[in-house]
This record gives structure tokens, sequence and C-alpha cells, in this order.
């Protein structure tokens, strides 16, 4: 620091003498200093252009890469056009650096290449041009990126969340669910594009809430539980002394066994062929709790029985001038008069057998296996090991599709998605990750050489619910436990986990459980705005097929 005060005090100093031949140094020592001052500044200038250059040609290049899987399916002037517009989005300096070239794009097998170069004007023109430099005007900055992809075969299951709370809007107004299809779309074009021969790049979509749905087609499939769904409510046959036209003996604030078909709070019994509550026993004598009241320590609330009680009561019969029904008795038929007079009937006491509904009239829902196959990929080979049915609230009308090539029906398996029912990761995951498993229930072709194995799991919630516990609407950590540990089996399986977390504006805080699942730190991401999901799908699917900038 000395140094350059001396040297600051020796050119000051030259700078005042009055000396002649001082002064004719100074002066003609003006231009090259002036000149060589402004060619710093324009070095330094030129050095910002050419970042900024290159980071637009970066971001148009991995744009370009996940649009067109390397160029295949597009052509020349559309790769042109499309990088273009992104190189343009992304460029910042204004245009006192000067105005950018146009992109010039090459594509040489999985390679892209971009180009551009600004005519950037000197600061100091003027000095240029008393010295005759009319090249020093201006300074070419030219600046390129290569983008190379280095994508595998790919099989990619996409666990996607379709619970109730989707259907809230951030402060633009946009749904997390609407988000979530636009994101989900764009992702599968990035995909589809990244495949170079069709069958390298396969999608399987798993939508859950409390559930997943498997599709009633698989009514009569081997793998499948019944156990559960031919069950009546634990603990709940009626009495004996009830039957047609007694009262009802459930409600909702006494056993919890509920009728939800016209309104919450009905009292506790379905006619059994209408869609009407009953406050009395019908004279079918059917008997039909319809759905489990909320029940935190079980995780049954919503779950509906699929069954009624009939009732079966004990014939009897009189005859002559007094014969007659007796009160409560049902089905009585009189005949004759007087001596001849006869009365048949039926009545207490009622005998009550549960009667399941047909199995046709399962709509397809599937809750967590029987522990701990729940956390476990296991071929069904055994009760133990079947999926369980049940019709329940909490089901996604989204059914899962396997993993598939067929991009047209990716697509509307997205678009049939809607939001509805509590939160339950663990069984979307574990069906994620069952999916890509050889085997029942999904069936997968063999795994080829070479292929990498992902599962994108987002969520915009705390676990709630399973088949096990929770009340459906509060942050239960007895699922969190389930959903660690199938976490872990995945991701020792050699998939690679990406999770998201959508917060809309951060109320939740952090979700512990999706940011521990994920491989890696880098492939967590919270959310806290619903457009968010469509940046953060694109670029996941530009990372698992292995988009990058080659320097």
């Amino acid at each position: 620091m000395s140094h350059l005060v001396r040297l600051l005090a020796h050119f000051r100093a030259f700078a005042h003498s009055r000396r002649a031949n001082v002064a004719i140094i100074f002066a003609l020592s003006i231009i090259p200093i002036t000149i060589a001052a402004g060619a710093g500044l324009d070095l330094a200038r030129a050095m910002i252009v050419r970042q900024r250059l290159t980071q637009a040609l970066d971001a148009a290049g991995l744009a370009l890469g996940g649009a067109s899987g390397g160029g295949l399916g597009l052509s020349q002037g559309q790769l042109q056009t499309l990088a273009q517009q992104y190189f343009n989005a992304n460029y910042q300096a204004d245009s006192s650096f000067g105005t950018p070239a146009g992109v010039t794009v090459s594509v040489s097998g999985m390679t892209a290449t971009l180009n551009s170069s600004v005519a950037m004007p000197t600061v100091l023109v003027r000095v240029g041009d008393l010295i005759g430099c009319t090249m020093c005007d201006t300074v070419n900055v030219d600046a390129s990126s290569q983008i190379v992809w280095g994508t595998t075969k790919l099989w990619v299951a996409l666990v996607l969340d379709n619970t109730g709370s989707m259907n809230e809007t951030d402060g633009t107004g946009t749904s997390k669910i609407s988000a979530l299809k636009s994101g989900t779309h764009q992702l599968l074009q990035i995909l589809q594009n990244a495949a170079r021969n069709p069958g390298d790049v396969q999608v399987a979509i798993a939508p859950f809430s409390k559930d997943v749905n498997a599709g009633n087609s698989n009514v009569n499939a081997g793998w499948i539980d019944w156990t559960n769904w031919n069950q009546g409510p634990p603990t709940s046959t009626p009495s004996s002394s009830v039957g047609p036209g007694s009262p009802c003996p459930w409600t909702w604030s006494s056993t919890g066994f509920v009728c939800t078909k016209s309104a919450a709070n009905d009292p506790g019994c379905y006619n059994g062929s209408g869609n009407d509550c009953a406050t009395t026993i019908p004279s079918s004598g059917l008997i039909c709790p319809s759905q489990h009241g909320t029940s935190a320590s079980t995780g049954q609330g919503g779950h509906f029985y699929n069954g009624c009680y009939n009732s079966t009561g004990t014939n009897g019969n009189c005859s002559g001038w007094t014969c007659t029904c007796p009160v409560g008795a049902t089905n009585c038929n009189c005949s004759g008069s007087g001596s001849s007079k006869r009365c048949t009937w039926i009545t207490a006491p009622w005998a009550h057998t549960w009667v399941v509904n047909a199995h046709s009239t399962w709509a397809g829902c599937i809750m967590d296996r029987t522990q701990p196959y729940d956390t476990q990929d296991d071929v069904p080979i055994s009760t133990a090991t079947y999926f369980p049915a049940e019709n329940a609230v909490s089901c996604p009308p989204a059914t899962v599709m396997g993993l598939s090539y067929d991009w047209s029906a990716l697509s509307n398996k997205v678009d049939s998605m809607a939001a509805q029912g509590s939160t339950n990761q663990t069984v979307g995951l574990q069906w994620g990750w069952q999916i890509m498993t050889q085997g029942n229930p999904m069936n997968p072709p063999r795994l080829p050489a070479d292929t990498a194995r992902y599962v994108i799991l987002l969520s915009d919630g705390l676990n709630t619910q399973s088949r096990y516990h929770g009340d459906g609407s509060n942050h239960d950590t007895t699922v969190d436990g389930r959903m660690d540990t199938v976490c872990d089996n995945v991701k020792a399986d050699h998939i690679t986990v990406y999770t998201i977390f959508v917060d809309l504006n951060g109320t939740q805080g952090n979700s512990t459980t999706l940011q521990n699942c994920a491989t890696d730190s880098g492939k967590y991401f919270d959310l806290t705005q619903s457009g968010q999901i469509i940046s953060t799908l694109q670029q996941i699917a530009q990372d698992i097929v292995h988009l990058r900038i080659a320097r």
C-alpha cells in the first residue's frame, strides 16, 4: 500500500509540474494512459457480457434439452426458435452493453452446442477516433454452451398427493391440484422426448390419499384380500329384541357407526336398498351400518361397512275368536273368521346374521397391507401379503397406472386426478415401489440393463391417517413412523427418491419425514407457492434425464 501512495504522490507532482519538458511529456502521455484505462474498463465490461451470455446460453441449452431430448423429433428451425426464446428470457445485460446476435444451435448425437455474440460498444470511442482506430468503437464478445444428454433407460414412479387439501389455492388463485397436473404434463413431455427408443423411458402414476385405487377391474384378482371387506363392525351385533319397526340401534354419538347417505349426523342405519338413512329398522329387517365414525386409535374413520345384518325372527301363530297379531310382530297374516280364524307372524327374539355385499360393489380402494408388509414390496403369495380391499370416503378417484410409455394414456391419467380425502404417504410410496417390482399386482417387465429407477413423491401435507392410525385431520406421528420405514427400504433397493413438500405460505413448517425420505438434501424441495410445483417438476425431469453443461 505504501508503494501505491508514493506512486500517486509522484504522479500528482508530475501532473502539476510547470517545466516545459515535463508538461509536454505529460500531455503526450494523457492519450495512451486514457486509452489504457478505457481498455481496462472495457475488458471488465466484456467479462460481464460474456458471463451473462454464457448463463443465458446455459439456461437455453438446458431448456432445449428438456424439451427436445437431444433434438429428437424437432426440426432445426424449431430448435433455433426454442433456444432463442429461452435465451431472450434469461439474458440480463441492458442495451448499453450491446445487442446479442441470434443464437445458433447445432446438435450432434447427444450433444447440443449453442453460440451467440455481442458487439459491445467501448467506453472511450472518441479517444479511439482521435488516433484513427475505427475498430476501437466496439469489442466483439463471443460465448458458447454445450449441453450433453447422458440419459440411460429410466423407470419413473410418480407418487402424487390427491388429498382434499390439494384444492387449496395460493395468492395467485392457482390451486395445488391444477399446478400438479400442469407440471406433471410438462414432466411427461420431457421424459418422452428423452427416450431414444420406444420403451427406454417408462412412467407409472400412483395417486394417493388415505388409500390408493387399484381399480374395480381387479375385483377378481388373486392378490386382493377380502378379509376386512367381509367383516361387519366389531362388537356391533344388534340385540335379539331389535327387529323390523324397532328404533335403529346405532347413532353417531353412541357406537360411531354412521349413515352418510344423506347427512353426516343421521342415525346410523341405512335401509339397504335406496339412498336414505332410516330412524327405524325397515320391514325388510336389514340393519345396515354405513360408515365408521372418526377414530384416531384405529384409523377406521371413513371406512364403509360392506353389508347388513338381517333379522330372522321366531315364527308364531294363533287360532280362534281372539286370535290377533301381537304388538311388534311382522309379516302377520290372518285368514278366516270366528272360530276358524288363524294368524301367523314373525316376532322377537330376533337372530341377526351379517350379510356381505357382492364384491362387485367394490370401488377399487386398497388400504395399507398387513404389517410389516405395509412397508415392503413382497409379491403377494398369501393372505398376509395380499392387498386389502375396502370402500372408504378417503379414496382417490384416479386409479393407479403401472409402468407405461403410452404417453397419451399417461396424460389422460393425470387429467383424471381429483382432490379428496386424508393423507397417507406410506401407502402411496409403497405402491410407487411395488409398481416397479416384478410380479403381482402390477407385473412390470424385467428390469432392463442400464435402467435407473426413480420415485418422485409430492405431498402437500403431513400424514393424518392410515389403516391403523389417525383421525384424518391431525398430524399423526405413528403414520410417520411407517413412512420412515418404507422410505429407508425404497432407498436400500437402489431407487433414487425425490420428495416435494407443498406448504402454501409456509404455514405448516418443514416436513421432516419427506426431507429424510429424499435420497439426499438436494432432492428435497419445500415449496410455498402452487406455481413452484411446475418449475420444480421441470427441474427434476431435467435432472433425471442427466442434462449437464459441458465446459
